[in-house]
């Protein structure tokens, strides 16, 4: 039987889609977890500016290349460790140079930002975290259009957001958008891509004031593009009603020290354990229950009212500083009859995710056969079938699914 750190990393190797098991094995993306932020600078200019939240996860590596789009141009770049806040040396360089100095798979016709990074990529599904800023000057991605601007790009990366310049109010959008009102009254236009080919996004904006009045929805939902939560289950065979499971989770709030996970109703928890992802360190982890969690003064709106059932999991970390943020995977087992069961030879998983990315591993030699979500099928290294929930609205997942065992 395979560990559960095996199965960790197998499902990290898969992400993105995994080879079938007799192809050979495939190098490991270089990145994952991509976030861009595009602000719209001055109208005529063509410039915009590109804040990119990105993680390299292949172990090891000491270094991450982002690639400049062939016909931008790029100028006033700065590389930041958000694990600590501090800054990363980077320079440009050509393709020829990244492909000898740790991106074998560069373009040798482009060129790219070489960061060098705080610490190599911890092994087992550890990261490091950067956030690269720079302004890009394109005039066909973005030009005026008599009185509108116009924002025409095709988007690779996953997650992004595009904010308006002030004074102008959003009059056309291609792609299915988040809309928000940001605090010093610009637009954002914000989007989760789930398909897997890049978003050819296009939006217009007309001048336009609009109230800097506080919002009435402030606090109702949040960017869903931008939400660093991320779960992946590991069924156990259906009689055991079990699945192993690691949550992934970014904080960034100065002070902060723990985190609470709270245990669903009807569930039972159980080895739980955490890493800390961007170093691979261990975190400790405390199993509170009923009146325990009162004494140790644990509150949290998700726990509710403490009855003797109530459970959560605690993982205590060093207090961040202004600048920091962590990234927690915690892992348990959970027994859960009521939504993970065998109704005759058919494997039944009935349960809500409320996070935008959710995936089910199924149990070695199980086959989907029904699932009431749309979902994103893929094998993993070692043979069995991977379900990918993910949901680009700020609501849950209702994953109904069965899985039926191949006859050998």
């Amino acid at each position: 039987m395979r560990t559960f750190g095996a199965l960790v990393l197998a499902a990290a190797l898969a992400i993105g889609g995994s080879a079938q098991a007799q192809s050979p094995p495939r190098r490991q993306p270089q990145e994952a977890n991509g976030y861009t932020r595009y602000e719209l600078l001055a109208p005529g200019s063509g410039k915009f500016r590109i804040i990119y939240d990105i993680t390299a996860v292949r172990p090891g590596v000491t270094a991450f290349f982002n690639p400049i789009r062939k016909g931008s141009v790029a100028s006033d770049e700065s590389v930041t460790d958000l694990a600590t806040g501090q800054p990363l040396k980077f320079a440009q360089v050509s393709g020829e140079s990244a492909k000898t100095t740790g991106l074998p798979e560069a373009d040798a016709k482009s060129d790219y930002i070489r960061v060098e990074l705080a610490h190599p990529v911890p092994a087992d599904g550890g990261e490091a975290r950067i956030l690269i800023e720079k302004t890009y000057e394109d005039a066909k991605s973005y030009y005026v259009d008599g009185a509108d601007l116009v924002f025409d790009r095709g988007l690779g990366i996953k997650k992004n957001a595009v904010v308006l310049p002030k004074g102008y109010v959003l009059v056309s959008c291609n792609y299915p958008s988040q809309v928000a009102q940001e605090a010093d009254g610009r637009l954002r236009v914000s989007f989760y891509n789930i398909t897997p080919g890049e978003a050819p996004l296009k939006l217009r904006a007309a001048p336009g004031v609009l109230s800097a009045a506080p919002t009435s929805v402030k606090g109702k939902f949040g960017e869903r593009a931008k939400q660093t939560r991320d779960v992946v289950y590991f069924l156990q065979p259906p009689e055991t009603h079990a699945f192993d499971l690691y949550h992934d989770y970014t904080e960034e709030k100065a002070g902060v020290s723990r985190y609470i996970n709270v245990v669903r109703t009807g569930s039972v928890a159980t080895n739980p354990s955490a890493r800390n992802l961007d170093t691979g360190e261990a975190i400790a982890a405390v199993h509170l229950k009923g009146d325990e969690i009162t004494k140790a003064g644990i509150e949290d709106p998700q726990i509710g009212k403490v009855t003797p059932q109530s459970e959560v999991v605690v993982f205590n970390f060093k207090p961040l500083k202004a600048g920091q943020s962590i990234r927690l995977r915690m892992s348990e087992t959970y027994t859960d009859p009521g939504r993970y069961r065998l109704v005759g030879d058919e494997l039944v998983f009935d349960r809500t995710f409320g996070r935008a990315e959710n995936a089910v591993v199924l149990p070695k030699g199980w086959m989907l056969t029904n699932s009431s979500f749309p979902v994103v099928v893929s094998r993993t290294e070692d043979g069995r079938i991977r379900l990918d929930f993910n949901n680009p609205r700020p609501d849950e997942v209702e994953a109904l699914f069965t899985a039926k065992k191949v006859a050998p």
